[in-house]
């Protein structure tokens, strides 16, 4: 009985913390995207007046290609940098696992040291490695590949946003394609290799499908985050990059319209549940199978 009864607050726990710290806020959210922008403190009518509440923030968006562009172009940026993160972690999530559990350790630190340090900090790095007198047009300059006198200008450009995100996002993807791969039974492969399959029909069937959970958690947890993105697209591609997250911020601090502001940030939540739905019962279907 003791323990039913000290079962019951740890399940009360995480609801709990969801609750607090994930229904309230969008709540909140939600219901100042229903208000009014008014100059004052807070800049928004009052959303419990009932009678007052309108739609008009959302058909404002709905109607401004300015708010369609940044939302395709943060889908697209968060797509392919979802995709390049797996192409790139994938291989080396793959290589960690097979390594000795002394080595995976050494790797595992190599692929979470960067967190030690801001994303800030980082992307900072990054300017000065991709603007036009920065170290790889330098590197490029020396080997004869550009002329010294009109380097290319990464900086300010899709790709620099591009490089960006992967480099900041990569060990999201990482960490749990390795956590999957790393409680595989290996043997599985081996049988299929004794049997006679090549290297590569082991994996396509073997391993790939297995490690399936962790290509959805993996995904999600870069592709997510990415679509709502502020700091890299703003430093590496410039404050009028457009991006949900840029426009975010010029709705609340620049215009101090937060009402149409929380009505982005609602819409951009509503479009993201339903792929995350979808991978999330595809996740547990692929379980359920192995």
């Amino acid at each position: 009985m003791s323990g039913g009864k000290n079962a019951l607050p740890s399940a009360i726990l995480p609801y709990a913390w969801l609750l607090v710290f994930f229904l309230a806020p969008l709540l909140v959210s939600l219901a100042i995207s229903l208000t009014h922008a008014v100059d004052g403190s807070p800049p928004y009518s009052n959303p419990f007046d009932w009678p007052s509440l309108n739609l008009e923030n959302y058909r404002s968006i709905l109607s401004d290609d300015l708010y369609a562009d940044a939302l395709v172009n943060s889908i697209r940026v968060a797509a392919t940098t979802a995709l390049l993160c797996l192409l790139i972690g994938y291989p080396m999530a793959y290589a960690m696992a097979l390594e000795p559990p002394g080595r995976r350790q050494i790797l595992l630190m190599a692929i979470i040291l960067p967190f030690f340090t801001s994303s800030l900090i980082r992307t900072y790095a990054m300017i000065n490695l991709l603007k036009e007198t920065g170290l790889i047009n330098q590197a490029l300059s020396a080997l004869g590949l550009v002329d010294p006198a009109h380097p290319p200008s990464i900086l300010y450009s899709d790709w620099a946003v591009q490089i960006g995100m992967v480099y900041n996002y990569l060990p999201f993807m990482i960490l749990p394609l390795y956590a999957n791969l790393a409680r595989l039974d290996w043997t599985l492969a081996e049988a299929a290799r004794d049997l006679g399959a090549p290297p590569w029909r082991a994996f396509a069937t073997i391993v790939l499908p297995l490690s399936w959970p962790g290509i959805v958690s993996g995904v999600l947890l870069v592709f997510i985050p990415a679509c709502g993105e502020y700091v890299v697209p703003t430093l590496l591609g410039g404050q009028n990059y457009p991006m949900i997250g840029t426009q975010l911020s010029t709705e609340f601090f620049q215009n101090r319209d937060w009402p149409l502001a929380s009505a982005v940030a609602i819409l951009l939540l509503a479009i993201l549940v339903a792929p995350l739905l979808l991978l999330q019962w595809i996740a547990r279907r692929s379980e359920a199978a192995a």
